[in-house]
């Protein structure tokens, strides 16, 4: 990357180890760090808080349209 050529925002550490970011690669500073990331996701590491909801809370019949020929 040339000198003269300013950077919109400051460089960021790579949230898996640490290191210092690279372009290719941004946020993270490897292919290895972005595919720990991946994993975390996709092994459910990286959860989104909720209320967990149970079965009976649905209804399959609750999503049928409301029709008085049904028997």
């Amino acid at each position: 990357m040339p000198t003269n050529v300013t950077r919109l925002r400051p460089p960021k550490p790579c949230p898996i180890c640490g290191k210092s970011s690279v372009q290719q690669f941004h946020p993270f500073c490897s292919a290895r760090c972005a595919d720990v990331d991946l994993n975390r996701w996709l092994t459910g590491n990286y959860v989104i808080p909720g209320a967990t909801s149970s079965a009976d809370e649905y209804d399959a019949d609750s999503f049928l349209p409301d029709d008085e020929d049904q028997d």
